[in-house]
């Protein structure tokens, strides 16, 4: 299991998936889909506090992020925290792209889960969910 999930998260993995999930939506590609993506989950934000959210350096994020501009599915403009610096945010197109992956996400884990034996891929679910809350809590402690 170790195993799967190292592959899962590995980049080429993600880009496969981002590939397919990125066809056919107007300027979205598997280098842009995380910077995207990860700014529909944080709402506006600037591109520092994205880059740190989406794991990513912030020069590739703020490169992305100005081909996403340049498509017209996010803009640029003043934080109201610090007037130094920008904020990000989806513009209308960009949350329209952004239900399009989702929806393309969606058809693709339910097909992919549609040769399942019923009821298997619903335990698959609830111990996935169950899994990526561990991940997500902070250091308890625990030692592996």
């Amino acid at each position: 299991m170790a195993a799967a999930i190292g592959a899962l998260a590995q980049r080429a993995t993600r880009a496969g998936l981002y590939d397919k999930l990125t066809s056919g939506v107007e300027g979205v590609d598997a280098t842009t889909y995380p910077v995207l993506s990860g700014l529909a989950r944080c709402g506006p934000v600037t591109a520092t506090r994205l880059a740190e959210a989406i794991g990513m350096d912030r020069t590739v994020t703020t490169r992305y992020a100005t081909r996403l501009q340049e498509a017209g599915l996010i803009v640029r403009r003043p934080d109201p925290s610090d007037a130094r610096a920008t904020q990000l945010a989806l513009t209308e197109d960009g949350e329209q792209a952004v239900l399009a992956l989702r929806g393309a996400m969606e058809s693709f884990v339910a097909e992919e889960l549609s040769t399942w034996p019923p009821g298997e891929a619903a335990a698959f679910a609830t111990r996935l969910e169950r899994l990526t809350d561990a991940i997500a809590r902070p250091d308890t402690g625990r030692t592996p």
